[in-house]
């Protein structure tokens, strides 16, 4: 069995919880009994006034003072175990995942549908009227046109040898 403090017998004294032996030992080791019984007189008057004064309030939402609650008891516990408190959030690791994968699924069908619809060009229209076309030999007669395609790379040079000048028609649009 423990050893009780002073301040544990007294209120245990005051509140009548003392039995026995016990009650008759720490009434003795008062100094003045008067005075500890007037003082426990004026506590029992207290907690009566206190009783009848105080009525708890009706709580208005109860699931949020269970939440309340709920989470400071995690704290403390985690506090008192040095462990950190996990909270659940709506972006979770598998949410991020799957709605990472249903975007990446989204684009997907999206860029199949796209390049599905429009045709691919062999060639620009660009590089097709210069190839249509021919070089006037009047105002250059030494000028030579040569194309080189390559299919797996998609590459087209377009060589101009001995060219003084461009006609308008072939400018940029």
């Amino acid at each position: 069995m423990f050893m009780k403090t002073f301040e544990e017998k007294w209120t245990a004294w005051l509140d009548d919880e003392l039995t026995g032996d016990e009650r008759v030992a720490f009434e003795a080791a008062l100094e003045d009994r008067a005075a500890a019984e007037a003082e426990k007189k004026q506590a029992r008057k207290l907690g009566a006034l206190l009783q009848e004064q105080l009525q708890p309030r009706a709580m208005g939402n109860e699931e949020f003072f269970h939440h309340q609650l709920r989470e400071r008891i995690a704290r403390e516990e985690s506090a008192l175990h040095n462990t950190p408190v996990l909270r659940e959030t709506w972006w979770s690791i598998r949410r991020l995942l799957w709605l990472g994968t249903s975007s990446l699924a989204v684009f997907a069908v999206c860029t199949f549908l796209v390049m599905r619809q429009q045709p691919v060009q062999n060639q620009s229209e660009y590089l097709t009227q210069i190839l249509n076309s021919r070089v006037d030999p009047n105002a250059n007669p030494d000028a030579t046109v040569s194309s080189f395609q390559t299919k797996e790379d998609r590459v087209t040079v377009l060589w101009v040898d001995g060219l003084k000048s461009l006609p308008s028609e072939y400018a940029a649009k």
